[in-house]
């Protein structure tokens, strides 16, 4: 990992700058993720509170998804991947518009929760999620720590818990889904701090080179990370503080 401290001193008159830069970059980072998670929010509670709308993709009854709904269930999954992919043909500005897309396309595809949770529940779990991922990001950024090394284990646990959620859609074992959600929490609360960690460290790595289109996108691509982490930690806390309708 880069050193923060090595940068600036090898930076001279710099280093202000880079600071400021530094900041400014968080800045929009957290900005970017904020508007991302109000269009989700936004999608989900229009689809979710409307019954002619989410009986488009779900039995108002049931919720059980039909075709339309598990498309919508893998449409962000599939996103993901078509961004990563890409990323580097795309402007900054191409980026955020993409970023913004699949926050709506995610809004969509947990519009359901509106229908099987009550508002004081989900209310109350975004909360906890939300003094939760404030705690592990700040932790991730100011800790001197090195926790790199997580990253190999928590996207290992990331592709075991798709894998596995899948397979219990076809199961539907309670026991099993109990701990995936137990398993998500932890996955996605390591995933804050170590994703924060990493975003401030590439910045810090290219500090001095100041390439401002990869800035941009760079941006993009942090927010998504920590808009991922804060959305699924949020999904999975409401499997045990969500009160169900």
């Amino acid at each position: 990992m880069a050193d923060y401290q090595t940068v600036r001193a090898a930076a001279g008159a710099r280093a202000a700058q880079i600071d400021e830069g530094l900041r400014a970059h968080m800045n929009k980072v957290y900005g970017t993720m904020s508007v991302g998670l109000l269009v989700t929010a936004g999608v989900a509670w229009a689809v979710g509170t409307s019954d002619a709308l989410l009986s488009i993709f779900r039995d108002p009854v049931t919720l059980a998804p039909n075709i339309l709904g598990w498309i919508a269930m893998f449409l962000p999954l599939i996103m993901v991947f078509a961004f990563g992919a890409m990323i580097n043909r795309l402007s900054a500005a191409g980026a955020q518009l993409f970023f913004y897309t699949f926050a709506a396309a995610m809004g969509l595809s947990i519009s359901w929760i509106f229908a099987a949770f009550t508002g004081i529940s989900i209310a109350q779990t975004f909360l906890v999620t939300s003094i939760a991922f404030a705690g592990l990001s700040l932790y991730g950024y100011t800790t001197k720590r090195d926790i790199s090394g997580w990253g190999a284990f928590l996207i290992m646990g990331v592709i075991g818990l798709i894998v596995a959620s899948i397979v219990n859609i076809f199961l539907g074992s309670p026991a099993i889904h109990f701990a995936i959600s137990v398993l998500g929490v932890l996955i996605f609360a390591g995933l804050t701090a170590y994703d924060t960690q990493r975003i401030k460290v590439e910045y810090i790595q290219h500090a001095q080179a100041m390439d401002e289109e990869w800035l941009g996108k760079s941006a993009i691509m942090g927010a998504l990370s920590l808009y991922l982490d804060f959305i699924n930690m949020f999904m999975f806390l409401l499997q045990f503080l969500g009160n169900r309708e």
